[in-house]
This record gives C-alpha cells, structure tokens and sequence, in this order.
C-alpha cells in the first residue's frame, strides 16, 4: 500500500451497526417483570437496557473487565500561556499514572478497572511501556500552523485504532477513555467550536484554573485557530491535522474503533468529547455505543452532549480529566447492569401484583369504568313531642 493510501485509509471505518433494538426492547420488558413498580429505577432501567443491547443478550453479564486508557500529549499552544502548568508536568503526570497515585487510579480502583496510559505526544521521555505508539513530542500551535502533518494524523488515528483493538482482544468489555496534556483543552475547544459553528467565546472554559489574563489569551488563541480549522471544517481527518493533536486523533480512532468493534465506551469530559465529536464524522452511528458518563464544567462540553444527543450520568461539578468523570460514573452502569441481571422478578419472588408476561408488561392496565354516583340516603323525619304542661 502506497504511502498516501494508508493515509488517506486511516480514517475509514465500516459501516457502524447499532446496539441490538430488539434485545433492547426485551431488556425493557424484563424491567416490568421485575420486583418493582414499573419505571421506578428510573435512569439505571434504560443504562442496563443500553447495556443489554450493546452486549446482545438479555439479561446482560456484569463487567468482567473494564479498561481505561488515558490518551497523553503536550500541545504547542500550551507556550502561549494558555494553561496555569507548563508542559513538563504532562510527562510527569504520566510517571504519577504508572506510580499509582493520580485520581485516574484511585478511581479505576474504586470502580473495578485497570489503567493503560498511551503516551501519544507527550514533549519528554516516558517509558517504554507506555510510548509503544508515540507520534511525535507535542504539537504545532495552531493558531499559526498545523497541529500534525498528514502522516502524523495518520499514525495517530492507526494508533488509537490498534489499542482499541488490544483491549478488545484482551478482553475488556467496557472501555473508558481518558486524557493528560497541558492545552488539551484548547485544541478541543476549537474542533468543537468548527463542528458546531460556536463562536469561540462560547466554549473557552478555564481549564486547568487560568486567570482572567490566561483566559483572555486562550480566547484569542482559539479565535485564530478556529480561522483556520473552519477552512477544512467539512473533513474530519483534516481538522485533526490542522487544529486537533496527536492524542486527540488517536482518542477519535479509539472511539471510532470501539463502536466498530460493538464495545460500549464511557466518555470523560471535553478533551474525549471533542475527540468523540470527530470519531462520529468519520463513523456515523458510533455515538451509539457510547455513553456520556458526566457534564464537565468546561462550557464546551455541554455543546459535545447536546451535539452528540448524550445525557450525562453525573453533573458533578468535575473538570480533570484522566477519565475520572466516566469513571466515578461507572460504578452507576454496573449497578444499572447488576439490577437487570439479579433481581427476582415476581415470579420468581413468589410476589403478587406483577404483569404475568412481557406483553403484558408494556401495555397500560385499562382505565376504570366511570361509576355512578351513588343515591344519597332519605332525609331523616322527627316528631315534635308536645310542650310539657307544668
């Protein structure tokens, strides 16, 4: 394959096919059997009802191995003083991950996953157990220039395709996606704002906790970013190279690759969130197999959502990364998922009051027939005794 092939190959995926509806349909139909007034578990019935139709059975096997893989790269507008770090904490960020001791790990743990680290474009040496699939160190600064040359996108998106691949082969039945890199909320800013036609001083957020001044440079930042991605807006691939990063496009194939491969991803905040929106123009259909695990506080990523048509589990204020938003989330899909694997329904609770069949189930029980009011007793007749003659 020539060399301008397997770049332009790079961001072509099949054709994306949905989650089961009718395994879906059974899920629901299974919510009604069980020991409980209908609808009363409210959002946990239709995540364990996704989560059926994701794995195509009913009722559907907990997790037996969850895996997040953080995504990290530096980017070169983070020297515009864009972000409240400089970028030599991305590298040593990535120590932290492989050390045990970020939010991503306590979490994971908390929550029954392991942690991959990908170190995609991070600007310092990593080690080699997490640099397997390094693009290059950083990114251009896209206000001026592009982020990635076509064969670095290209490489990029491959890279996040094969780890997709890894971790689907090795077993993981539900993914996570994470981020770490200093500015990697400002590239994602502006392919989010070229996507959705925002206007920049919409989705500027504060990121890592910029000042007024750093907030007023991010702004001008994506502002003349943003002149340059709308040019290519029409093609994905294109926008990564021009405005996004190494990481950003290896997240988008990760997520492309995922729903390609039917596994159900729990996305983060606004870095996954852009990456998510560009994976969905290359793979239409895949935000289907995704689930929005919580509302970033990062203005751009209530615009991911509503774009992308996801309701998030938690809105909790959160605004990290790492994935530690979709992972405090998935302890929310296991129990969605545990409830519809382990519960009695009534029959088998020996409880009355249950529909007796799933057709049953989801059909509403008749209205009463109107009664009659009924006849008001006669009134009631006294005798008037005679006055008492005294």
């Amino acid at each position: 394959m020539s060399e301008d092939k397997a770049v332009e190959d790079a961001g072509v995926f099949p054709p994306i096919t949905p989650p089961d509806d009718e395994v879906r349909e059974r899920a629901i139909a299974r919510h009604a059997q069980l020991t409980k007034p209908a609808g009363s578990l409210g959002r946990l019935e239709e995540l364990g009802a996704w989560i059926a139709a994701c794995q195509g059975t009913c009722p559907p096997k907990p997790f037996e191995r969850a895996r997040v893989v953080v995504f990290a790269g530096d980017h070169g507008i983070a020297a515009e003083g864009v972000s409240a770090y400089p970028s030599e904490v991305t590298a040593q960020m990535v120590a932290n991950f492989l050390a045990g001791g970020a939010a991503v790990n306590v979490l994971a743990a908390a929550a029954g996953a392991t942690v991959r680290v990908a170190d995609i474009a991070v600007a310092g040496e990593t080690a080699p157990m997490v640099s397997k699939y390094k693009v290059r160190t950083s990114s251009g600064l896209i206000d001026r220039e592009d982020a990635l040359s076509a064969e670095e996108t290209a490489a990029a998106l491959r890279a996040g395709r094969e780890i997709a691949d890894e971790e689907i082969d090795g077993g993981a039945d539900i993914l996570v996606a994470g981020d770490m890199g200093i500015g990697n909320t400002t590239p994602s800013a502006v392919l989010i704002a070229a996507l959705t036609g925002t206007e920049p001083v919409a989705v500027v957020g504060r990121g890592t906790g910029i000042d007024d001044q750093g907030w007023i440079r991010k702004t001008a930042a994506i502002r003349d970013a943003l002149r340059r991605a709308r040019k290519v807006g029409a093609d994905p691939v294109g926008l990564l190279r021009t405005a996004g990063g190494a990481d950003i496009a290896a997240m988008a194939g990760f997520l492309a690759q995922a729903a390609a491969r039917r596994t159900p991803v729990v996305l983060d905040g606004v870095v996954v969130g852009a990456a998510a929106m560009v994976a969905e123009e290359m793979a239409p259909g895949s935000r289907e197999w995704w689930v929005a695990g919580h509302r970033s506080v990062e203005p751009a990523h209530t615009v991911v959502l509503d774009h992308l048509d996801l309701k998030p589990i938690l809105d909790f204020g959160m605004r990290l990364g790492e994935g530690s938003g979709a992972l405090t989330a998935l302890p929310v899909l296991s129990a969605a998922t545990k409830i519809l694997a382990e519960m009695a329904t009534f029959a088998d609770a020996g409880v009355s009051g249950g529909p007796t069949t799933p057709s049953d189930a989801l059909t509403p029980p008749p209205a009463p027939e109107p009664q009659a009011a009924p006849e008001p007793p006669p009134a009631p007749t006294y005798t008037v005794a005679p006055p008492l003659d005294l």
